[in-house]
């Protein structure tokens, strides 16, 4: 039984695991948004809810507590100078984790972390490849529609 066990092992050692989900992280907060597995995107969303729960204390503290897992500067300034100011009225549920489908080669199950009411942010994540390439279709076929109605 896994009572109050928390967190994923991912098969990797807890070093490893450690660096990976830093990472991630620092990833998710820099561009706001990541393509990961789903396994990892349903992981690395509990410590992005924390290190945003962090940057709203805003105490210097918290900044050393969250210097432990970001370990760039310019993105732990961007999380308590932009991020954490953006969702004060917000009390968690900071990410949302969006699936895309299997990716080809090994049919892993594959996600989007991104941060939610993000700036310039669709709110549907990444779109599917179906999706992504019927889009460029219909934009093809309007350019050569506009070009031979201008020519």
């Amino acid at each position: 039984m896994r009572h109050r066990v928390a967190g994923k092992k991912l098969g990797r050692t807890s070093a490893h695991r450690t660096a990976l989900f830093r990472n991630l992280v620092t990833a998710v907060l820099q561009y706001e948004t990541v393509r990961t597995t789903d396994a990892k995107a349903k992981e690395v969303r509990r410590w992005v809810d924390r290190m945003i729960t962090l940057g709203k204390q805003g105490t210097l503290h918290a900044r050393r507590r969250a210097a432990t897992v970001i370990r760039s500067e310019t993105v732990l300034k961007k999380l308590f100078d932009e991020i954490a100011p953006r969702y004060a009225q917000r009390a968690g549920g900071y990410t949302r984790v969006v699936k895309l489908g299997v990716r080809p080669g090994d049919a892993a199950a594959m996600s989007v972390v991104e941060l939610v009411d993000r700036p310039g942010g669709t709110g549907a994540g990444a779109k599917p490849r179906r999706a992504r390439k019927a889009a460029q279709q219909r934009s093809g076929e309007e350019a050569t529609r506009r070009r031979a109605a201008s020519g």
